[in-house]
């Protein structure tokens, strides 16, 4: 795919990451547990046993990292550890805590890099947990005050923000397979949780908007298309796991009501006025798109439907995702098709594995990475070409880091990190994309 319509000319360049797979420092000045290290500290829960208690020291590499960030684009999107902020999830602030976020934010500021801050990138205070988490309706009051914090201490530099990063893996993953943290499996842990993040994310727009009216505040989703993993495949199980992962969260969000399909298993938690609350006109909306699932059925599981085996047509990335850039394309125009009061999108993170190394001169070239986001990057130019109000893209990620229940295996970063050393060296896909925001989105060769 090599054609590519312009890009608007404010459009928004910058690099993503989260805080829990960068930062490290799990025990440093003050912070209190999360469920993702009660979690990596679990047996048999992470490939090879690993976890971020080092991670990539962003924590204590913050000056390098700046520098780093300040020469890659003009916008960076990162999310602020809760137990940092609030070691026990609620009650006294961790001063020490603000003081790193702070330096980060004034840092950004001083290199000329705006800032776009993820409030909950899926680092719950264990201390909440053990409360019932995201099961316990009073999450979003506590997340609230939490939130509260931060719009206090930040707001006066930090003007975008995202208040949950991917409720579908936070609820899908931590509450119904038990992949993610907290571990949770079955629907009498997913649905309450579903609820209460749509529940949240509502409350707390509303909450800070009245504080300003003038923030950019929206919530990031994944976006993957459901496809049937053979002809075979019934549509029932195609269109059950499109509720599980996409309907569960757009459909209340944008619609006000809930799917057909998931209604007798959540109804339970509904109360009186949350559907009005649930429905929210954010100012954005944050698109995270990697792949489509293939889906088969399933009986055992939820719904009767689960991730299937990709097709044999489509190249791989190091992880077995298909590399299928008008899919991509099709995923924003049947966004568009099918939510017709659609915000604007800020496509939050879109990224791959691949099998990066550096060679004997120190360098690392992945010429499939570039290959990756020069297809997709295209394929977002033409669905912005055919009307879909995309006004930014952030790539996922700045550097290699901690990939959750992957651990350090995949690498998704623009910039390689020596595992040992910790060493930062950027790929020749850091060099493409940076020569991409030059050029305000005109392809460079690669």
């Amino acid at each position: 795919m090599d054609h590519i319509h312009a890009f608007p000319r404010h459009f928004i360049w910058g690099t993503s990451t989260a805080a829990y797979q960068i930062e490290g420092a799990v025990t440093a000045d003050g912070r209190g547990t999360s469920i993702w290290d009660t979690f990596c500290h679990t047996p048999g829960t992470i490939k090879n046993s690993e976890n971020a208690d080092i991670a990539c020291d962003h924590y204590n590499r913050l000056e390098e990292d700046l520098d780093l960030i300040a020469t890659t684009g003009p916008h960076y999107r990162f999310s602020i550890s809760w137990p940092r902020v609030l070691p026990h999830g609620t009650g006294q602030v961790n001063e020490k805590g603000i003081d790193f976020y702070n330096r980060l934010i004034n840092g950004l500021l001083e290199r000329g890099v705006t800032p776009w801050v993820t409030m909950y990138h899926w680092d719950l205070p264990q201390a909440l947990q053990d409360k019932g988490g995201w099961t316990h309706r009073d999450i979003s009051n506590w997340f609230q005050d939490y939130a509260h914090i931060l719009l206090d201490r930040f707001g006066d530099r930090v003007n975008n923000w995202m208040i949950v990063n991917e409720p579908s893996a936070i609820s899908l993953f931590g509450h119904g397979y038990g992949f993610h943290a907290p571990g949770l499996t079955g629907l009498e842990n997913l649905m309450p949780a579903t609820h209460h993040l749509n529940l949240t994310i509502g409350q707390v727009y509303r909450m800070a908007k009245s504080l300003c009216p003038t923030l950019n505040i929206g919530s990031t989703y994944t976006r993957m298309d459901q496809r049937p993993e053979t002809p075979d495949t019934p549509l029932t199980a195609v269109e059950s796991f499109d509720c599980l992962w996409n309907r569960n969260f757009y459909d209340p969000l944008l619609l006000g009501r809930y799917p057909a399909q998931t209604l007798p298993y959540i109804k339970r938690y509904i109360q009186n006025d949350d559907m009005d609350i649930v429905k929210t006109d954010l100012d954005f909306i944050g698109i995270q798109h990697y792949a489509a699932i293939y889906v088969r059925e399933d009986s055992a599981k939820i719904y009767g439907a689960f991730f299937g085996d990709n097709p044999t047509q489509f190249e791989k990335t190091g992880l077995g995702w298909p590399i299928d850039p008008d899919g991509f394309y099709d995923c924003l125009m049947h966004l568009k098709k099918t939510y017709p009061h659609l915000p604007p999108i800020i496509i939050t993170e879109n990224g791959a594995v691949f099998d990066d190394t550096l060679d004997k001169n120190g360098t690392c070239h992945d010429p499939k990475r570039i290959a990756f986001l020069k297809d997709y990057i295209a394929a977002l130019s033409r669905a912005i070409a055919d009307g879909v109000d995309v006004r930014g893209y952030f790539a996922w990620t700045l550097m290699d880091n901690f990939e959750w229940a992957e651990g350090y295996t995949p690498r998704f970063g623009l910039v390689h990190v020596d595992r040992a050393t910790l060493k930062r060296t950027p790929k020749s896909s850091w060099q493409w994309y940076r020569q991409l925001i030059q050029n305000n989105g005109l392809l460079p060769e690669g």
